[in-house]
């Protein structure tokens, strides 16, 4: 039979409505494979992390650089494109690999679509319950929930605090959520219908003496530090471990009467605690350290079962098992932007872990259908702010992306932006590790800008800075990234810079790693000789300039078309073959 060029584009329209062509919303056999995943043991944990506010479906490229060192060096989460294939035992140009690997980033996007989306979310973790018995299973969040979106901006993170009681949340811990002021912290806390845990966020003595309010005024906790909760007749332990440098970090002045840290000494004393009194037959920890420092915890710490760690956005697909003096701690980490969702199955006996098993799922959008209800709340939620959220800046011509240890594309929009909005050689950018990706011909909306940029201390500044004191930043910035213990790593990835190349040695010492620094036309910075920096997300104080989306938007306007003509990336020393490092 012949076709008609009409006759055959009705047939293929007809199709797609029906979601038989591939990228299609297909809800058959693929969706069969991927997610009816078998049932283990008699309690069943589900994670979700760093979901920074992401409500739609959304593109997110995994790094081509995630360097590690020392006894990091070649283990995950430090492994990046064919070495993470082989190291997980998954197959090139798969869908696995374009969830987990820049690779063929493109190529993915365009066969397997977009990643996460609540109603999404909702869908999988409704088929996870259903098939488990809800009664048996429990959803963790690990915090960096409500910011990283220009709603969640606009409403002080309530938008994600009712998405998160729509999707069933037990409990959680925090981070970017300590960016609002602590009233609003504590009143979102108050209308989220889980559990909000942290023991180690405590109230400061004298702003106790002055009446701020506490969990526990005895103890000084802030939150609660733990809960149990009672699932198919065993008793689970969670404990919350809340960002450890909050007030470093981000600014201090949002939440004056709450001291962090890791508390390790506290973490321990809590968990022989809860195995003393309260006869639990598993313990939690929900994380977000961040997963090196995880896995340093779990190596020191004894009692705990199971870290379910976040704030790295490190999408690891097993649980990675930790050697301690008591047995073993299993250590996760579920990626970030709800792109992922934890499984953990946990066989448990009188008092112990018997058996695990443990998958994370990567969220694909065109191969779950969208939860009716969710769907519905989303949409309401994002109307009054849409023809903001969908005002057209300009057209990308190739991949905007910002995750990975040095400068990716988006970022260097944000620093060419800076300078030239700001008429300044130099720009300095934080490396955030939030933030969306953008497809070539795609148009740059105001949305994809606030995703990269909302937060609530946006304020731009134009300065004055000795070459000392930009050397200064970045020999402080690599000390996070790089330093060999992992307790003095703060999370985030190397700042971002406009205008301005360097060397870097990350098994330097301190104060060594950063050399060879100089302008774009190649000439070099001179320690006393003072540069036009402009840069944004001042945390120890308010800067003077106006929001860093206006900046980017501004720019990209003018640009209309985004083209990268330079990215600042710096040149690596001592790496050599790193898997970390993409070839």
């Amino acid at each position: 039979m012949n076709l008609s060029r009409r006759e055959f584009n009705r047939l293929m329209a007809i199709a797609g409505a029906a979601g038989l062509l591939p990228g299609c919303n297909t809800v058959g056999q693929k969706k069969s494979n991927m997610y009816d995943i078998p049932n283990s043991g008699n309690v069943r944990l589900l994670h979700i992390t760093d979901t920074h506010a992401q409500l739609k479906p959304i593109y997110f490229r995994e790094p081509s650089v995630n360097l590690g060192f020392g006894s990091n060096k070649g283990k995950a989460p430090h492994l990046v494109g064919e070495a993470f294939l082989k190291r997980f035992n998954m197959e090139k140009n798969s869908r696995n690999a374009y969830a987990f690997t820049y690779l063929d980033f493109i190529n993915g996007a365009n066969q397997y679509g977009k990643v996460g989306g609540f109603a999404y979310l909702a869908t999988l973790i409704k088929q996870l319950q259903s098939s488990y018995g809800k009664e048996n299973t429990l959803l963790l969040d690990g915090g960096d929930t409500w910011q990283g979106s220009g709603t969640a901006y606009w409403t002080e993170g309530k938008d994600m605090v009712g998405a998160c009681n729509l999707l069933g949340v037990d409990v959680m811990t925090g981070h970017w959520e300590f960016t609002y002021q602590d009233k609003i912290v504590l009143e979102n806390v108050k209308a989220f219908n889980g559990e909000f845990i942290a023991q180690n966020i405590k109230v400061k003595e004298d702003a106790l003496f002055d009446g701020s309010p506490a969990f526990d005024e005895d103890t000084g906790h802030a939150f609660k530090p733990y809960t149990i909760k009672e699932i198919n007749g065993f008793r689970v332990a969670v404990i919350g471990q809340a960002f450890p440098y909050t007030p470093v970090a981000n600014p201090q002045r949002f939440i004056p009467d709450w001291t962090f840290g890791i508390q390790d000494g506290d973490m321990q004393e809590l968990v022989d605690d809860i195995r003393s009194n309260e006869n639990p037959d598993a313990v939690i920890v929900l994380s977000h350290n961040g997963m090196d420092v995880d896995l340093k915890m779990a190596s020191m710490l004894t009692g705990i079962d199971a870290i379910l760690g976040g704030h790295t956005h490190d999408g690891v697909p097993e649980a990675i098992e930790v050697k301690n003096s008591s047995g073993i701690t299993l250590v996760t980490n579920a990626g970030s932007n709800g792109k992922f969702v934890g499984v953990l199955d946990l066989e448990l006996g009188k008092g112990k872990v018997k058996s695990y098993t443990y998958k994370l799922l990567p969220v694909f959008s065109n191969f779950l259908k969208a939860d009716v209800e969710m769907a519905t709340y989303i949409e309401k939620v994002r109307s009054p702010f849409l023809e903001k959220l969908q005002q057209p800046l300009g057209v990308a011509s190739e991949v905007l992306y910002r995750r990975g240890n040095f400068n990716g594309t988006f970022d260097q929009v944000i620093c060419d932006a800076l300078r030239s909005v700001n008429d300044a050689q130099i720009s300095l950018s934080p490396g955030f590790r939030w933030g969306t990706s953008v497809l070539p011909g795609q148009t740059i909306t105001m949305e994809h800008v606030l995703d990269q940029t909302c937060i609530t201390y946006p304020e731009t500044y134009a300065r004055d800075m000795k070459g000392s004191d930009i050397k200064n930043i970045l020999e402080d910035v690599a000390d996070n990234l790089f330093n060999v213990d992992p307790y003095y790593q703060q999370g985030g990835d190397m700042v971002r810079v406009g205008g301005l190349d360097y060397s870097i040695d990350p098994t330097a010492d301190f104060g060594k790693r950063i050399d060879h620094m100089q302008l774009d036309n190649g000439e070099q910075i001179q320690a006393d000789k003072k540069y036009r920096v402009s840069g944004w997300a001042t945390v120890g104080s308010v800067a003077p300039g106006k929001p860093i989306w206006d900046v980017v938007a501004e720019y990209i306007q003018h640009q209309k078309t985004i083209k990268i003509n330079k990215l600042n990336t710096p040149k690596l020393v001592n790496v050599g073959k790193n898997p970390g490092l993409a070839e």
